[in-house]
């Protein structure tokens, strides 16, 4: 439902921008199009979004008005103004208020654009994250998130994947809480014996392992990606680079262990 919603608001931004395009002239659009896109870029932001915020933009110089409670959001409306292509200037005329109480986000359940598509983007990387795992044959998983809360909901092969999969949902960045309502149905295991042993089970190249162990660090809120190479030979997984601390390199091996292909995770080189 919250998709739909999302994807109604794009259709109806796309006909919008159609009829301007029809009524406006070029330079008139050229500027409406510039506002629409730094107002979208702030309801997207987790530190803006909830702000009441207003852009103006007319022959490629933005007007900002509204009020934020710290002056660190008052500068990061600017700066993001000033990436957008086609904006030569900023004007920041943005009010800093402690005591400020942003506006009630309106939409579905009360909930605003940029929360839409936080839980929907939580939703994709939880859904990854599973499929890619050595225990993603042993889960039937229905994955459902609202307002950074997680419900995973179907059948797991065992205890072992019920377990893991709430652990990989916990660990997913923007998840606030896992309800983990997974039923343990052995049949689903069973039936992954009966296609490993009739040959089913592929092989996944080591191009794909790497990019799928990038991709679940990436993801998850507890390694840090940027400071982590990843090469695979052979099914075997090279991690290198330095991390914070024992902890989080014990996490980045287990999730690269779990990659689906993987035979071992060599990690000597990764330090902390």
């Amino acid at each position: 439902m919250k998709l739909l919603m999302a994807l109604a608001m794009l259709l109806l931004f796309a006909a919008f921008s159609t009829s301007l395009n029809a009524q406006s002239k070029p330079d008139e659009m050229s500027d409406v199009r510039l506002e629409t896109q730094i107002l979208t870029t702030y309801t997207l932001s987790p530190y803006l979004r909830a702000n009441d915020l207003q852009v103006a933009v007319q022959d490629g110089e933005a007007t900002l008005t509204g009020m934020v409670d710290e002056s660190v959001n008052k500068e990061l409306a600017e700066e993001i103004a000033l990436g957008v292509e086609g904006i030569t200037s900023v004007k920041n005329d943005i009010e800093v208020k402690a005591d400020y109480v942003p506006p009630t986000p309106t939409g579905e359940r009360g909930y605003g654009y940029g929360e839409l598509v936080d839980d929907a983007s939580i939703t994709a990387a939880v859904k990854s994250k599973l499929l890619w795992s050595k225990h993603a044959d042993g889960l039937a998983t229905e994955v459902a998130t609202e307002r950074g809360k997680v419900t995973l909901k179907g059948s797991a092969g065992s205890a072992e994947a019920k377990e893991f999969a709430g652990r990989q949902a916990a660990s997913t960045r923007g998840v606030l809480g896992v309800d983990n309502q997974l039923r343990i149905d052995p049949d689903i295991t069973k039936n992954e014996a009966k296609e490993a042993a009739a040959g089913t089970d592929k092989e996944m190249s080591d191009g794909w392992i790497t990019m799928k162990v990038k991709a679940t660090f990436m993801y998850s809120s507890n390694v840090s990606s940027s400071d982590i190479s990843v090469t695979t030979e052979e099914g075997v997984v090279h991690l290198s680079g330095k991390v914070d601390s024992g902890a989080e390199r014990e996490l980045a091996i287990e999730h690269a262990q779990n990659i689906r292909g993987v035979k071992s995770v060599e990690a000597t080189a990764l330090t902390f």
